[in-house]
């Protein structure tokens, strides 16, 4: 196994900069620069120099033993003063001890799957959390790395093989003195996992636009002031603002957080019938994106109604209010007026929304809890036409733990490997 290095800290200038290393000869090339050693997990303060003893940097020290580090193996870290200069002078110094190379991207973290220290749900929570912006996405982002989505799996895996194992006795020992009728108990065991999984796959839609942004749509005829309030929410010019009708053609994106949560707010073509082309298209891609998006924001002229149909959790409000106006519920995004009670009505929409969140947040998550699910509502019809079949059920039943070990990256997922780790920078 060869010995990693990398940056570990942003690139560029800062106070400190992190150099990791990890493999077998992480400590060999601490003692090579920075003799004595330290005891492991206590820093110490080191003076760094080149195999010709040239001086390079003063440093603090860590090193960590197997078993007991992120990658699961030997690992060193130099926290050195954030030049530039010094970061480039001690990877050369590093670079030139034999047995070592720079880390491809996500390769820290690929060696901590590797060695069991992180299943792969761990990995993409740490990814996820790399990735975070908003508080919300943070706080998911931690339950995942620490291992919640994981033990939940383990437990539906410990139940699937305590019913599959009822089965194969039953079969393996039909003539001998052990319980014939196993029925309920593995009835009781595959659907209390069955249920957990719909619960869970219930609550993926959500956790998944917590990793990527809710998205919010503001929809309605040209001229009703859509792309002015985009960039009164935005706080800058994000769109361009005329009175010529259909100025915009395409749909814009402007991601925001409200209230700890990602939301990506949409500024789509006015909506009406037209003979030009590329108006057209700019008004079609309009109607799908609102019909795919989380909320809707309809800007609608006075007098008049939505231009689409009205979901819940929307909200229709009239155009061009500048001012308040009794008995109706207008906004302007020249003046501001509503743009608060929107920002407010968005944020509380979509925190109850909140509340129904998995563990579960991407699409390898969904299709492995599908196709476990299904196997195991299958598993539960053929229960019902009893010991004959209860090597089929049996069957189903291994195979749906099969999918669940699959979620933590324990069998069939190297193809997805290098697309994850991908993902990763460099020194992660």
């Amino acid at each position: 196994m060869d010995t990693i290095y990398a940056l570990a800290s942003a690139p560029g200038r800062a106070g400190v900069s992190i150099v990791r290393l990890s493999g077998p000869n992480a400590w060999a090339v601490v003692d090579g620069m920075a003799a004595p050693l330290p005891r492991p997990r206590q820093a110490a303060l080191r003076v760094l120099r080149d195999q010709d003893g040239a001086f390079l940097d003063q440093a603090l020290v860590l090193i960590f033993e197997e078993g007991g580090s992120f990658t699961g193996e030997r690992v060193a870290e130099f926290h050195l003063h954030g030049s530039i200069a010094v970061q480039r002078a001690v990877l050369r110094a590093i670079g030139a001890f034999p047995g070592l190379r720079l880390a491809e991207p996500g390769e820290f973290t690929r060696r901590a799957l590797e060695t069991g220290s992180m299943d792969l749900t761990q990995v993409e929570g740490l990814s996820d959390l790399i990735d975070a912006e908003t508080e919300v996405q943070r706080q998911q982002a931690l339950k995942v790395l620490s291992g919640d989505l994981g033990a939940r799996v383990h437990d539906w895996r410990r139940s699937l093989v305590r019913a599959a194992s009822l089965l194969e006795a039953t079969i393996d020992f039909a003539d001998e003195d052990v319980p014939v009728d196993v029925s309920d108990e593995v009835r009781d065991l595959v659907t209390s996992v069955l249920t957990e999984v719909k619960t869970e796959l219930a609550g993926l839609t959500v956790a998944e636009r917590i990793r990527t942004g809710f998205e919010v749509a503001i929809v309605g005829p040209p001229n009703a002031g859509k792309s002015t309030l985009l960039n009164h929410l935005a706080g800058r010019e994000a769109a361009i603002t005329s009175e010529i009708a259909g100025t915009t053609r395409d749909v814009l994106e402007v991601r925001m957080d409200i209230n700890g949560l990602p939301v990506v707010v949409l500024d789509t073509a006015g909506l009406r019938d037209t003979t030009d082309t590329v108006e057209a298209i700019g008004v079609a891609r309009a109607r799908a994106r609102a019909d795919d998006a989380d909320l809707r924001v309809h800007l609608v002229p006075p007098g008049e109604a939505p231009m689409i149909a009205v979901r819940p959790g929307d909200l229709v409000l009239t155009a061009k209010q500048d001012h308040p106006v009794d008995g109706i519920n207008g906004i302007s995004g020249q003046t501001g007026h509503g743009v608060e009670a929107l920002q407010r009505h968005i944020q509380e929409t979509l925190a109850e929304r909140v509340q129904r969140v998995s563990l579960s947040s991407r699409e390898r998550h969904r299709i492995m809890l599908e196709d476990g699910g299904s196997l195991l509502a299958d598993a539960l019809d053929l229960l019902q036409d009893g010991p004959d079949l209860y090597d089929v059920v049996s069957e189903n039943v291994r195979v749906a733990a099969r999918r669940m070990e699959s979620l933590l990256g324990y069998v069939d997922v190297e193809h997805l490997l290098d697309e994850i780790f991908a993902n990763f920078c460099v020194g992660k």
